[in-house]
Formats: C-alpha cells, structure tokens, sequence
C-alpha cells in the first residue's frame, strides 16, 4: 500500500525519464508527450539551455530567502514587464500561490489604496483558478468545493461569455473581475471578444479591477505572450505559473504600478517564490522562447494542429467541435472521451482530458509536423475501434 494520500487518479505508468517531445517509463516504453506536463514543459522535456542555465546556478547559490536582493529575480521581473502591460511583479512557487496573491491585492488594493470597503471578486463557470480555499472557491466548478465547507465569502460565479449576468452580479462591494482568456481545465473555451469588451466597459463604469488567470494559457501557449494579447484589453493584474520555469516551480503576478503601495513590505510574502534556481529557470526559459522564435513556432504548428484535427473532424461526426489558440487545444466529441484517452495511452500518445467530452491537447512548443501527423492518424484509429466498439 501507498504511503501517499490517495487525492490523484494516477495513469497506470511511471515515468522515469524525459528529452524532447518523448517520456519513457520505468518498462522502457517510449510516449509521445502532448500534455507537456499540463502545459509546464512547454520546451520539451529538460530543454538544453534551461538545464546549461541552471546546472550554472547549482554550483553557485541555490536559495537565500527574499531578505536580499536577489539579481536573477529582477531580470526575471524586468523581462516579464517588457512582454506584458504590467510594471511590478511579485514571485511564488505554484499557479494558485499567484491566483491567491492576486485576489489578496486586490482587495488590499480597494481597502488600503483606495479606502472602499470592497472585497468581492466576480469569476465565471467551467473556470479553474486553484486549490487553496480562496482560488478553489473563486473556480467555477463545484466538483473541486465538494466537503470544504464553509467556503471564504466575496466570489460570485456567473456563466461565462454572458455579460448581462456579469453586470447583474457588481455591487458595491465588487472590487475585481477575474477570468482565463482561454479556460484550460473548464473545457478549452476561449473568451468571446465582445464579451471582454463588456468587461472592459464596467470596469471602467465601476472602478474595478480585470485579473486575468494566465496559469495555463501565458508565456507563449496560446501564440503570444499571454491569451489576453489576442484581445484589445490591458488586465491591471496578469498571474502565471506553469511554463514559467520549463518544469521548475515558479509562479507569478504582474500588476499594474498604482497597485504596489497595497503590496507594502510585510504584507505579503514567501520563503521560496523567486529564489535564484526559480529565477534562472524563469528567465533561461524566457529567453529561449525569444531567441529562437518559439512563439512564431506555436502559432504555425497550432493552426497546422487544427487543420489537421478539422480533417478528422469531417470523417468523423462523433467529433463536435475544435477549438482554442495556440497549442493549447480542445476537441469536443459527442460522449466522453475516458477511454479514447486511455486507448491512446496505451498506443504511445500522452493526451489529457477537460472535462468528461474533450480532449485536451497541449504540445511542446518543439512539437514537428511529423509528430502531430502520427498523433492525429494515431487518434482516427482509436476514434474508429471505439466508436464501433460502442455500436
């Protein structure tokens, strides 16, 4: 028996070794990784110059605490300013660590910046904002609330891309809107343009602020820096984590400068966020996306992803649509797709699921045309045994 706690579906595989697009499991079995960790190895496994940068930082300092300036975290925040529309960050460790700072300054933000005693943030169905008690109760989906009672109060859910709801639910004690461009784990659903520009319009009409959960949709998934780059709006606070650090644990905020007298020294903190190992993995990762033009990459291999599986689309009416940016992908089919997924799995191909009826696709940004192709013609074949399986 294990001696773990029993809180994750584990797939009936261990995996022991990891270069490019490829895993391989403790039987020597080779797999094809579209899940690229859930969009963290966004580089491929054990990308080159992230492990050269921080094999580097191993035979020099691993941690010293946020009590000092430390060099490679204010590179790493100068470099993430330059590519977003923020101007301070703040460092942590995980996706939700960044949700939960966010939600923290903004109601800081409201009750010391601008003494209003606001408090509430509105977020939307089929999102995905964490696991602490604060971002599980600001996620849309009450499979992740289920025996936590009693939840922290000031989140309001209202149904996504529905902008009569979203006005419905401001108070006055409304002080931010937050939500995924894209959502991930909700099902792949992308933000309706006209729907942002209604954020963006009460936003302004109330005075609130516009979080956007970049966790899985930011550094470069989507075909830009961020999923909010693909639409005209600049959030006053941008959280990330995930493809950060190439694997490495890091997560983050950018926010906008009249936010950072709410974030004073002492009112918030970490022992790990930004240490120099966390900061060179940021960084290194950072750099190579630019310098060799990955994000040029994943805007051609993700409409190349998406032709293909529109292809498979028209021979294959079990398919109900396809959808997402970048090489963040979702297909939904017309049942669940469990065991497509676990078909592949045994064929060799790593995909996930979001949701009961879509697949979830997120290569590596280094994924070839030759891959996606075995992937797709690998999928048809499993769609067509399990279809007919099904009768």
């Amino acid at each position: 028996m294990s001696s773990l706690f029993p809180n994750y579906g584990r797939w009936p595989i261990s995996i022991v070794k990891g270069e490019g697009n490829y895993l391989w499991d403790d039987q020597g079995k080779r797999y094809l990784d579209l899940v690229s960790g859930i969009a963290v190895t966004s580089l491929g496994n054990v990308p080159p110059k992230v492990k050269a940068k921080l094999q580097e930082q191993i035979d020099t300092l691993w941690h010293c605490s946020n009590l000092f300036n430390i060099p490679q975290q204010e590179a790493l925040a100068d470099k993430l300013v330059s590519i977003s529309c923020g101007d301070r960050a703040f460092f942590c460790n995980s996706g939700a660590e960044a949700n939960e700072a966010a939600i923290k300054l903004a109601r800081r933000y409201a009750q010391r910046v601008l003494n209003e005693d606001r408090y509430e943030v509105i977020t939307f169905t089929q999102s995905f904002h964490g696991r602490t008690l604060a971002t599980l109760t600001a996620t849309g989906q009450d499979k992740v609330k289920d025996g936590f009672s009693p939840l922290p109060e000031g989140f309001k859910t209202v149904p996504y891309n529905d902008g009569k709801a979203l006005r419905g639910a401001i108070t006055d004690k409304t002080i931010a809107i937050m939500l995924e461009m894209v959502q991930g784990e909700g099902g792949v659903n992308p933000a309706d343009p006209a729907f942002v520009e209604e954020i963006k319009a009460l936003c302004a009409e109330h005075n609130l602020l516009i979080i956007v959960d970049e966790v899985q949709t930011g550094i470069g998934r989507t075909g830009k820096w961020f999923a909010y780059q693909h639409y005209d709006v600049e959030p006053d606070i941008i959280t990330m984590a995930k493809g950060l650090g190439s694997g490495f644990p890091i997560g983050a905020i950018v926010g906008k400068e009249k936010l950072a007298q709410a974030f004073g020294p002492g009112t918030h903190g970490t022992t790990f966020g930004g240490n120099p190992l966390a900061a060179t993995a940021g960084l290194a990762t950072l750099e190579t996306i630019a310098e060799d033009g990955y994000i040029q990459k994943v805007n051609e291999m993700g409409e190349y992803l998406r032709t293909q599986l529109e292809g498979l689309k028209a021979s294959h009416p079990t398919i109900v649509e396809v959808r997402g940016k970048g090489l963040l992908v979702g297909m939904e089919m017309d049942g669940p797709v469990g065991d497509v997924v676990a078909t592949l799995r045994e064929e060799g191909i790593l995909l996930l699921m979001a949701g009961p009826n879509v697949i979830r696709i997120l290569p590596p940004f280094t994924i070839t045309k030759e891959e996606i192709d075995e992937a797709v013609q690998a999928l048809a074949r499993v769609l067509d045994q399990t279809y007919a399986a099904r009768g």
